[in-house]
């Protein structure tokens, strides 16, 4: 089988991940990756924002619990040390479709080069509330964007469980 579709096929969420920090450089591929996912027309109006920033990531893990209505101190990021996160363009018809091109991506890369990855909702809420729209605004981001999703990265802590059988009844051809 091509080295894609076996990472295709044998990527996993992780949920648990080590504390060791990612070198920027698998950061980048990953987000390289995420950048060139296709998108509605070309307009290519995605952005990523990465964090690495421990008390930032912090504090978007704290945003996105309180959302989930999830108990205080729990922390929807698995104690992974890297949150990408990607948001789109609202005004761009295709914005939802395109974020998550971007996410799908992402998250194939990270398991290519040996991180594991999660893909965690919610950045919607999250980028609607004042604290993260001024941080768009202090990283020079202008217009309206969406939240569509963060890819959270690090090591994983364990293996990743074997795939569960596929679902019969999902494709139906029309020859």
């Amino acid at each position: 089988m091509q080295e894609t579709i076996q990472d295709l096929m044998t990527r996993r969420s992780c949920r648990k991940f080590k504390a060791n920090a990612v070198p920027r450089d698998l950061i980048e591929q990953v987000i390289q990756a995420g950048i060139y996912a296709p998108s509605g027309m070309g307009k290519q109006d995605t952005i990523v924002v990465a964090v690495t920033n421990k008390e930032l990531r912090d504090r978007l893990a704290t945003a996105n619990a309180a959302v989930a209505g999830m108990p205080a101190g729990t922390d929807p990021f698995y104690g992974a040390p890297v949150v990408l996160v990607v948001l789109a363009k609202k005004n761009c018809s295709t914005h939802v479709y395109d974020g998550s091109g971007t996410l799908c991506n992402m998250l194939n890369a990270a398991h290519a080069l040996g991180l594991g990855s999660c893909w965690i909702h919610r950045a919607k809420e999250e980028f609607e509330q004042p604290e993260f729209r001024h941080l768009l605004a202090d990283l020079g981001v202008e217009g309206e964007y969406e939240g569509i999703g963060h890819c959270v990265l690090g090591y994983p802590a364990g293996s990743a469980a074997p795939a569960a059988p596929r679902k019969d009844g999902r494709v139906f051809w029309v020859e």
